[in-house]
């Protein structure tokens, strides 16, 4: 952690002293400026809210879930003293404001969060993830290529039964580490940077290709949900998102083998130390055989929703928590469980919910939408040229996150009122609202973008600059992947008109 303060320019650490005090600043203007005639009070309230949201957030001022009590009690008294938008000459109260301010905590995509967070714990506990991960490496040789094809490979594989990011690049980073050090590469060499980048990069491309991979996903999911009464299935998604993921992937791997070359071709003993590894595993135990088996019936439940049963996947997924946990069948204790799953996590995306809700209830969303729409003048604008505008305002504004679930709570409600108030006709806003929520997942430039390339960033076998040099043309092809999908395969299947 000292060669990332070190790092730092020192703009951010500016910024980040000084975050909070600018959020407030910010709030208090806004919310003292004079009310458009077509705003309500709480709507410009939540306006001000969500600006001092988006500053903490981006500038790391607290940490997320000491933000997330924040917002809740600015919700709970900005909200509470101003008038009730049906009817204006009625404060809305604190109580029902705190109600607002919690109504996150009710959604069903709060559930499924959680439960992946179990699932991640379990994982862990037992060490499936990590046997998996060997396991497809030990397949793949020695040749530098392979291997770096393998941890792209074991990214794509982890995801189906890791649904967190974190998690899946926590266990493979000292795997990695672990095949440098038995390789005797060394630490600074272009190999081991390879790896690392890869590690980090594949799985933020996979958060793309499944639906369960990546608390932001479920965020989006949840307005879509609620703004628009239409629920995607875990196979729709996958459909729709899979052939981006796997693209990138193979982009992913020559771009790194361009920019980044290993310095040799192959590393001598290399599969040997991989299978050394492996052996040093055992047997394969019965809590990994249990959390196993309970994975594939979980991953055959969520890939089959609405096909051959009526389960939606966070119901199946609570299920298979609770057998997890149950004695005798289970793998892991409750008190197991309580030390690995990262509380906070969960808070901030209730809370999130609860934020991009309230923006929608207060009409802060359609107002600002109405402006950003006139602004940009995307209200005739093919639906092509509107998802190029918004995916590319979505990237830059991404530079300045460090958690793609803050930016899904932040702007997919504003994505959503954007659609809505084009005049267009034939423009699905469910899918492009989902196509969007891809791009979302796009921190591939900077390492502070996503707590999965700081985790890579931490282990000091590149530098920022190796990241940033990788990580742009990677965003440019990706950016330009999404707009040729727009207007071929998305377009076909009608997720775009």
């Amino acid at each position: 952690m000292q060669k990332v303060t070190a790092t730092q320019p020192p703009q951010e650490s500016f910024a980040k002293r000084y975050g909070l005090i600018i959020g407030l600043i910010a709030l208090l203007a806004i919310i003292l400026l004079p009310t458009p005639a077509d705003l309500p009070v709480a709507g410009q309230r939540m306006l001000g809210i969500l600006v001092f949201s988006v500053i903490v957030w981006m500038t790391d001022a607290i940490s997320y879930p000491v933000s997330a009590a924040v917002i809740m009690t600015l919700m709970a008294f900005l909200l509470g003293i101003s008038p009730e938008v049906a009817n204006p000459k009625k404060l809305i109260g604190t109580s029902q404001a705190l109600t607002m301010a919690l109504g996150g905590f009710s959604n069903t995509a709060l559930a499924l969060v959680g439960g992946a967070l179990f699932l991640s714990a379990a994982m862990t506990q037992t060490g499936l993830d990590k046997r998996i991960a060997l396991f497809v490496l030990s397949k793949v040789g020695a040749k530098t290529n392979r291997v770096l094809a393998g941890v792209i490979f074991v990214g794509f594989i982890l995801s189906f039964f890791v649904p967190s990011t974190t998690a899946r690049v926590a266990c493979l980073v000292p795997i990695v580490m672990g095949m440098i050090k038995a390789f005797g590469v060394n630490q600074k060499s272009a190999f081991a940077g390879v790896m690392m980048i890869a590690t980090a990069q594949a799985d933020s491309l996979w958060n793309v290709g499944i639906k369960t991979a990546a608390a932001q996903n479920l965020i989006a999911l949840g307005f879509i949900e609620k703004q628009l009464g239409v629920y995607i299935t875990w196979l729709d998604w996958f459909i729709a998102a899979a052939p981006f993921s796997a693209i990138m992937s193979v982009v992913l791997y020559y771009v790194l083998l361009k920019l980044m070359p290993p310095e040799m071709d192959e590393i001598p003993g290399g599969k040997e130390a991989v299978a050394k590894e492996l052996a040093a595993l055992g047997p394969m135990k019965t809590d990994e055989k249990k959390l196993l088996a309970l994975s594939l019936i979980l991953l055959f439940f969520w890939s089959t929703e609405k096909i051959v049963h009526p389960f939606d996947t966070s119901t199946t997924t609570i299920a298979a928590i609770t057998l997890m946990l149950l004695p005798g069948i289970g793998v892991m204790t409750w008190k197991d469980a309580q030390a690995k799953i990262p509380w906070g996590t969960l808070i901030l995306f209730g809370v999130g919910i609860s934020l991009g809700s309230a923006i929608l209830s207060t009409k802060a969303a359609a107002w600002l939408a109405k402006i950003i729409v006139s602004a940009f003048g995307l209200q005739t604008m093919s639906g092509l040229v509107i998802l190029a505008v918004l995916a590319a305002f979505l990237i830059i504004i991404h530079l300045g996150f460090a958690s793609a679930t803050a930016l899904a709570a932040a702007m997919i409600p504003i994505i959503i009122s954007i659609l809505q108030g084009v005049k267009t006709p034939g423009i699905n806003i469910v899918g492009m609202t989902m196509i969007l929520q891809y791009v979302v997942s796009f921190g591939f430039i900077l390492p502070v973008n996503a707590p999965q390339n700081m985790i890579a960033y931490g282990t000091e076998t590149f530098e920022v600059r190796d990241f940033i040099r990788t990580g742009i043309p990677l965003t440019i092809i990706a950016y330009a992947l999404i707009v040729l999908l727009g207007a071929t395969y998305w377009k076909w299947i009608g997720i775009v008109n």
